[in-house]
């Protein structure tokens, strides 16, 4: 029960970052409310994927073509462009996450093994990353100005 609060607690953060730097790379203006709610039930369905017996990184695989296929039905945004806005988002984060994680590692010089063991503490290290997401998924509209009538909902 431990293990699932403290996934969610780092995994609705990021799944909103996800989902929020995806929107904005895709040119839609952001509402929170709905990436929220996305964010949660992507959460959801990462946990159920992560407990199946899938090969180690298929739920990113998973996650990314959801992304997309969310994206598309409620944006006007046409897949090809929420395909690659969602794997330019997973791409970003896989990217921010490596860096985090050897930052901190080469700071605090605890073995990465130990970290992992300690639940807290691996799941409070993913949170740099999903609120660095979420802060830039804020700034790229100030660069690439939004589309109007983005949303269909």
């Amino acid at each position: 029960m431990e293990k699932t609060l403290l996934f969610f607690m780092q995994g609705i953060p990021e799944s909103i970052g996800l989902i929020s730097f995806c929107l904005a790379l895709a040119g839609v203006p952001l509402r929170w409310k709905i990436i929220i709610a996305v964010g949660m039930v992507l959460t959801t369905i990462v946990l159920i994927l992560r407990s199946l017996p899938l090969a180690y990184g298929l739920h990113t695989v998973a996650i990314t073509l959801l992304m997309a296929f969310v994206i598309t039905k409620i944006t006007r945004i046409p897949a090809a462009k929420s395909l690659i806005a969602a794997f330019a988002s997973i791409c970003v984060l896989a990217i921010m996450e490596l860096a985090i994680n050897n930052l901190f590692f080469s700071i605090t010089k605890l073995e990465q093994q130990a970290v992992i063991s300690n639940n807290l503490l691996w799941e409070l290290l993913g949170l740099p990353q999903a609120i660095l997401m979420i802060i830039f998924a804020v700034i790229i509209p100030k660069f690439k100005k939004p589309i109007e009538g983005a949303w269909k909902i």
